[in-house]
C-alpha cells in the first residue's frame, strides 16, 4: 500500500522557490573572492540587529560558539555554575562545561517545555558561585524573560539568551526574541527557521562593550591585525553564509506566518479529536495527545518545531506506525542533559518534568511549504496509531 509522504522537514522545496537568487548571490561572492566576514556579513549584522531589535548582531560560525563567545566574553570560567536547562540540545550545556565551569540543570516547566522560574529560583539559592543563568526558548516558543531578567538581576548575574529556535518569536513583553537579553544567540543550522547552507550562528546584545569584545574574541582575542589582548578563537562567518541569510532574511516573517497557520491546522484536528493542550497533564485522562499550548500575547511562537506529546508506552507503537504510512518525526530530546554520560560526575538532579518529557514529546512534520493534504495525512496517522 502506497501513502503520501511527508518529510519531517523539506529544504529541497524551500530552494525551489529561492534558486536564482541564491546562485545568484552565491556567484557575486565567488566573483569577489572575498569569503571570510567583510561587507556581506557587517550587513548581514545590520539587518539581524534590526529584525530582532536590538543595537548590535555579531556573526559567528555557529550557533554552539554564540553561546561560547558570550559566556566566555560575560566572564563565566573555571569553578563557576551556570544556571541551564537539561532539556535541551547540547550545546547549551556543552559550552558551560567548555569553559570549566559548571552546569547547574534545572527543570521545565511542562507546559512550554522551557526553564521553570520557580525552579531557576530554587536551584540559584543553593549555587555558591552562580555566574550565569541560559534561557532556551526551545521549540520556537519564547521563555519567561520577565521572570527570568527579574532573577537574573536579583543575583546579579547576566541572562543568556539560547534562540536557536526562536527567530522571529517574541516574549511576554511584545518584544522580539534577541531584543532584551544581554546576549541572546542563534543558530543558521540548515534546518532551523533562517538556515543557511552549513552552520553558522549570531549574538544579538544592546551592549556596545560586550559587542566589541565578542567580534574580538571570534577572531583570536583580536581587535585589529596582529594584536591580541586575549586569547580568543576563530570563529568567523563566511561571506557564501551571510548572503545566503540576507535574501532567506526577507521571507523570515512569510514562512513564520505559515508555519503558524500550519500549527493552528494541526491544533484544530487535534483538539476535534479530543486532544488537549499541554497545560494539561496526560495522566488527566482523556484523548491521549497533547498538543502545544498557545502562547498568551503579546507573546508568539516562532513555531519551529509542533511536538505533541503522547504517552510513554505508546510512543514507539506511534513512530513505527507514522514511519510505516511515510511520515517523518523525531524525538527532541530523548535525554535530558543530566542523564548523558559526559555529565555523569556532576552531583546527581531530580528533575522529573525533564524527565517525564524525554519519555513523551514527538515532533510532527512541520515547514512553511507543509501542504495542507500533507497535514491532513499527518493528524489521520496520529488518530490512527493512537486508536483503541
Amino acid at each position: 500500500m502506497s501513502f503520501l509522504r511527508v518529510p519531517l522537514l523539506d529544504l529541497p522545496a524551500q530552494y525551489a522557490t529561492l534558486r536564482e537568487e541564491l546562485r545568484a548571490a552565491v556567484e557575486d561572492i565567488f566573483e569577489r573572492q572575498a569569503f571570510v566576514l567583510g561587507e556581506p556579513v557587517a550587513a548581514f549584522e545590520r539587518e539581524m540587529a534590526t529584525f530582532c531589535e536590538a543595537r548590535r548582531a555579531v556573526a559567528c560560525a555557529s550557533g554552539s560558539d554564540a553561546l561560547l563567545l558570550s559566556l566566555h566574553a560575560l566572564g563565566v570560567g573555571p569553578a563557576d555554575e551556570v544556571l541551564c536547562p537539561s532539556f535541551t540540545f547540547f550545546a547549551t550545556a556543552g559550552a558551560v562545561a567548555r569553559l570549566g565551569a559548571r552546569p547547574v540543570f534545572v527543570d521545565i516547566d511542562p507546559a512550554s517545555y522551557c526553564l521553570d522560574p520557580a525552579a531557576a529560583r530554587a536551584a540559584a539559592a543553593r549555587c555558591k558561585r552562580l555566574r550565569a543563568i541560559v534561557a532556551v526558548h526551545l521549540y520556537g516558543r519564547p521563555a519567561d524573560n520577565d521572570a527570568l531578567l527579574a532573577l537574573a538581576s536579583e543575583y546579579g548575574v547576566p541572562l543568556v539568551e539560547d534562540a536557536a529556535q526562536a527567530i522571529g518569536a517574541r516574549d511576554a513583553s511584545g518584544r522580539r526574541i534577541g531584543g532584551r537579553g544581554q546576549a541572546v544567540c542563534f543558530s543558521f543550522y540548515p534546518t532551523k527557521n533562517l538556515g543557511g547552507a552549513g552552520d553558522g550562528g549570531l549574538i544579538t546584545t544592546d551592549d556596545e562593550a560586550l559587542a566589541e569584545r565578542l567580534a574580538s574574541l571570534r577572531v583570536h582575542g583580536s581587535p585589529r591585525r596582529y594584536q591580541h589582548d586575549e586569547v580568543g578563537m576563530n570563529s568567523r562567518l563566511d561571506a557564501l553564509q551571510a548572503a545566503v541569510l540576507r535574501i532567506k532574511l526577507r521571507h523570515l516573517e512569510a514562512w513564520n506566518a505559515a508555519r503558524g497557520a500550519h500549527v493552528r491546522g494541526y491544533d484544530a484536528a487535534f483538539s476535534a479529536a479530543g486532544a488537549r493542550p499541554s497545560s494539561t497533564p496526560l495522566r488527566a485522562g482523556g484523548f491521549p495527545v497533547r498538543t502545544p499550548a498557545p502562547c498568551a500575547p503579546p507573546a508568539e511562537s516562532a513555531h519551529h518545531l509542533y511536538t505533541i506529546r503522547v504517552p510513554a508506552e505508546r510512543r514507539d507503537g506511534l513512530r513505527a506506525h507514522l514511519t510505516a504510512r511515510g511520515i517523518g518525526h523525531d524525538v527532541y530530546y530523548p535525554l535530558g542533559l543530566h542523564q548523558q554520560p559526559c555529565f555523569a560526575a556532576l552531583p546527581p538532579a531530580s528533575l522529573p518534568e525533564t524527565e517525564a518529557a524525554a519519555r513523551e514529546v514527538l515532533a510532527l512534520p512541520l515547514y512553511p511549504e507543509l501542504r495542507d493534504e500533507q497535514r491532513e495525512h499527518v493528524v489521520a496517522s496520529v488518530l490512527e496509531g493512537l486508536a483503541d
